[in-house]
Order: C-alpha cells, then sequence, then structure tokens
C-alpha cells in the first residue's frame, strides 16, 4: 500500500549500519558485507525517488570511520569511488542532484576531484536531491558554521547558524532511519534531526529493501507531529 504524498517525509535521512555483521553472520570477511551495502544504497535511492522524497541524506562514511583497520578504510574508499563512476550518469540522467557534506581534506585528490565533477554535472536537476555525508561529522559541521559566523562578523543566532549548515538552503530532516539494531544517531546530522522522528529496525544494511522502506514511510505517515506543541484534536496521547 502506498502512503499518502501529504503523509511523505520532504527529508529521509539513513544511517546505513550493518554492513560486517551482515557479512560475518554469511561466514565472510566485512568487504563483502560492504559490497552489499551499496547495492541495498542503491535501491533505496531508487525507491525514495520514485516516491517522490524531495532529501534523502546516507550516511557514508563518519570522521570516527577514519579509526577503522587501513584496510577496511581503503576498501570502503574504493567501493565508494566505483559507485561513484557508475551511477552519476545514471543519476544525472534521471534529473537527481548529489552532493557531499563532510571533511574533504582527508580523501585523496582523484576523489574529491571526482565528487566535485559529480556536483558540477547534477548541480541545476530539479528532482531529489541527495546528500551523501563522507568525512562527516554532526558536531564538526556545528563548528565549522560557528566558525564562518565569526568570520563574516555575524552573530550566532539560529538563523544565522542555519545558513552555515552544510544542508543550508534544504530541509530539515524530517524522518531519521537507522538500521542494524542500534538505538543512537551517531554524530549524524544532530541540528537538522532536532524535530526528526527516528525509526529504528533491526534488520542489517544488507537486508533493508524496498518492503523495509515501505515500512519506515507507513509508520511515519502514522507519526503525530507537534514540534513541542498540543496534540491535534483527536489525538489520544499525551
Amino acid at each position: 500500500m502506498s502512503v499518502p504524498s501529504d503523509k511523505l517525509p520532504r527529508h529521509v535521512a539513513v544511517i546505513m549500519d550493518g554492513n560486517g555483521r551482515w557479512a560475518q553472520h554469511r561466514g565472510e570477511a566485512r568487504g563483502f558485507g560492504h559490497r552489499a551495502g551499496v547495492e541495498a544504497a542503491r535501491g533505496l535511492m531508487k525507491a525514495a525517488a520514485e516516491y517522490g522524497i524531495e532529501v534523502l541524506t546516507v550516511y557514508a562514511f563518519s570522521q570516527e570511520n577514519w579509526q577503522r583497520p587501513g584496510a577496511e578504510v581503503a576498501l570502503l574508499m574504493q567501493l565508494f569511488s566505483r559507485a561513484l563512476d557508475r551511477e552519476v550518469a545514471e543519476l544525472h540522467a534521471n534529473n537527481l542532484r548529489l552532493r557531499f557534506i563532510g571533511d574533504r581534506s582527508r580523501f585523496e585528490g582523484a576523489l574529491t576531484r571526482a565528487m566535485g565533477r559529480a556536483e558540477a554535472l547534477t548541480a541545476g536537476n530539479t528532482g531529489m536531491t541527495i546528500l551523501i555525508a563522507i568525512g562527516y561529522s554532526g558536531q564538526w559541521e556545528l563548528v565549522q558554521a560557528a566558525e564562518r559566523c565569526r568570520l563574516a562578523g555575524t552573530p550566532v543566532t539560529v538563523s544565522a547558524l542555519a545558513a552555515q549548515l552544510e544542508t543550508a538552503g534544504l530541509p530539515d530532516v524530517d524522518l531519521l532511519i537507522r538500521s542494524g539494531g542500534e538505538h543512537r544517531i551517531s554524530n549524524f546530522l544532530l541540528w537538522q534531526s532536532a524535530y526528526a522522528e527516528l525509526y529504528f529496525t533491526d534488520q542489517l544494511w544488507p537486508d533493508f529493501n524496498r518492503e523495509a522502506f515501505d515500512a519506515a514511510l507507513h509508520w511515519y505517515a502514522a507519526r503525530e507531529r507537534r514540534f513541542g506543541g498540543l496534540a491535534t484534536p483527536g489525538d489520544s496521547t499525551t
């Protein structure tokens, strides 16, 4: 059953957790799970675009992930580079806009240049915006935004800080999904998720398919969003 368009979130953010455990449960190396996770992310983007979601943000690589073993980090960078090469033309052909948020200073030059080319190619597209959070930290983003305000001589207010975020000009997160069974947001979009609905599932990321996404959207559609206000008439919750 589809979700009514007026009940859909404008901005969906996803923490794609559980690749390594998914592989280990199958007696495989963690890299096997990361490869499967790329395919799950591809399916998510397709499903979100078909639903007409305005913004989709996926947490691809956090700043804390640099602490993982070097071989695993290298594989993740390789998979990301290959996916970028493979997918950008199709995303562009489907009128999707691709952007990257996070600190790019630690990535190899070839990868950062490829990211820049992808952003430039799709910048004029008017369909769903896909944000890839890579080298990202919510705390880092807030510090960067505050520093930009300071350099501009702008008082740090809610509106001034929001205008300096990586997501400036885009709607805040309505629905944040986390796979893998953990119930935390792991330094992801801290400002933007202030009033997000948080959906946690035990499914490991490679198993998160269209049916799982549908379930998350239906759960969201049934929520009563108050943003600190009172319940609407007829709502029985307190």
